[in-house]
């Protein structure tokens, strides 16, 4: 976006004091629906931030509201567009509060409404001295906050946090979304999130590495046609189980169903097959093979390499367990499968510190950790991983050479070369057990039905949030609901308009 502002600006010739006043009239716009006719604080820095802010407080004015301006630099610090804003600003001039005022300031001072205009998509790094006390003020303040394109404190470009950052009832952003408003921790502190059209002109010759997964994902995935068979519908093998987690290659094997595969096979240890034969559909196929107490043995590879001379995709892991011999198992099989691959949970662990060796793959890989599994596969602190979730994704997939998705609200999809797709979330419903199984075996299904590793990845993430968010419709809620839930809501939601009703989860 700051490159998109210079081209428009500089090459375009488009007056940025014209971008500035349409800003602050969509954040006045915003500060007005949360308080028609409420006193408002507007807290400015002295960069161009600010002078949207110095906009906001004369459009409030002029709409007849009580407005207070603080400042944190003196009005001689601002220049440029901002400081022609403050020229332009009626009335009492803006305060300037000393260090130790910030903490002073009374929660009834504040208003009914602050609008937050300290610091913009050019910032990163901790905010410090009146800046940071400023932050921490508004944070204290009790009342609605309205941010102005950023949250104070978030970095726009990747969501992280390094100190003191605003958090937001509403932010107002501008010509498009910023990647640090939809990872968290930034994702976390922006609140409701507003994308106003300020007129800066489409069309940049600009690419951006980073976007937001939307439902035009959905006319990418495989359709079954009238010559269609079971196996040109995508055949997915799921490999995994071990004594007590039998549940786990069910869950993936009825998602990747659900999600349109034509032929699913379990391969599971010889001792279990009778149990999750017991507890499964009719049409799951099922492979048994060598197990030592339940837990697969080396030898069962080749067995997986036979089962999928037909092609299709495997999905490795799934309550897979952590016994020696399982993990050698998973090693193995993933360095000598010839087709897609989807690796999770226990199948990501048998390559904790070793993820480099997945890069050696000829045939795409999918790896889809959660942040502490992720952490295990760099040899991080699991914080570590939340810190920064969109550089640890991106070294991931640039390591290992695969599709690494990264579980969350937020679910990251990064690709070897960079690119970045982000899930809007909003599926609170997916946060129950065996849900990260369905999401293997869904995506599986769309590798196995014909699309590219990212396509999947992306795809199978945002049918996945979708079916989520049908379950908890349909139990008038998130809570209760459960991953065979989830799978049942699979094939309506790839079906369902891009208009549907997504109430029932908030």
């Amino acid at each position: 976006m700051r490159e998109v502002d210079r081209w428009a600006i500089e090459e375009l010739g488009v007056a940025g004091l014209e971008l500035m006043e349409r800003a602050g009239a969509a954040v006045a716009q915003a500060v007005e629906r949360l308080t028609p006719d409420g006193a408002v604080t507007v807290v400015c820095g002295k960069g161009n931030n600010g002078g949207d802010g110095l906009v906001v407080a004369r459009l409030l004015q002029e709409a007849g509201h009580e407005v207070r301006v603080l400042c944190t630099n003196p009005l001689k610090q601002f220049s440029g567009d901002a400081q022609t804003n403050l020229q332009r600003l009626p009335g009492p001039r803006p305060i300037c509060p000393k260090p130790s005022a910030w903490a002073a300031i009374d929660t009834g001072e504040w208003g009914a409404v602050v609008v937050d205009a300290l610091l913009g998509t050019g910032f990163d790094g901790e905010p410090h001295g009146a800046v940071a006390d400023a932050i921490e003020a508004i944070n204290h303040a009790s009342v609605p906050v309205v941010s102005v394109d950023i949250p104070s404190g978030v970095d726009a470009s990747s969501g992280e946090v390094a100190g003191s950052a605003v958090r937001a009832t509403v932010t107002v952003t501008f010509h498009a979304a910023k990647p640090g408003l939809w990872i968290r921790p930034g994702k976390a502190l922006a609140g409701v999130v507003e994308t106003a059209d300020i007129g800066v002109p489409r069309g940049a010759p600009i690419e951006a590495s980073v976007g937001l997964i939307d439902d035009a994902i959905g006319e990418l995935m495989p359709r079954r046609e009238a010559a269609s068979t079971k196996f040109t519908s995508g055949h997915v093998l799921v490999v995994g189980g071990s004594p007590g987690l039998t549940g786990a290659p069910t869950l993936a094997a009825h998602g990747a169903m659900r999600a349109g595969a034509g032929y699913v096979t379990a391969c599971i240890p010889a001792s279990l097959e009778p149990t999750v034969a017991a507890r499964s559909a009719p049409e799951l196929m099922t492979v048994a093979l060598p197990d030592v107490d339940g837990a697969l043995a080396v030898a069962g590879v080749a067995r997986v390499i036979e089962a999928s001379a037909r092609g299709g995709a495997i999905v490795l892991g799934p309550g897979l367990g952590r016994a020696d011999g399982a993990a050698q198992f998973a090693v193995r099989l993933a360095r000598e499968a010839d087709v897609p691959l989807v690796l999770d949970a226990d199948g990501l662990n048998a390559h904790a510190g070793r993820l480099s060796r997945l890069a050696d793959r000829d045939a795409p890989t999918v790896l889809t950790p959660h942040a502490g599994e992720l952490g295990r596969l760099l040899d991080l602190d699991s914080a570590e991983i939340e810190h920064s979730r969109l550089a640890h994704a991106r070294a991931a997939a640039a390591t290992s050479g695969a599709v690494v998705v990264l579980k969350g609200d937020d679910t990251l999809v990064a690709a070897p070369d960079g690119t970045v797709a982000v899930s809007a979330g909003a599926s609170p419903a997916l946060a129950t057990a065996g849900t990260g199984d369905v999401l293997g075996g869904t995506i599986a299904a769309l590798l196995s039905g014909g699309l590219d590793a990212f396509e999947s990845a992306c795809a199978g993430v945002w049918l996945h949030a979708r079916a989520g968010r049908l379950a908890a419709q349909r139990f008038g809620g998130a809570e209760g609901v459960t991953a065979s839930d989830v799978i049942a809501a699979l094939a309506p939601a790839r079906t369902v308009s891009a208009g549907m009703e997504e109430g029932g989860d908030d």
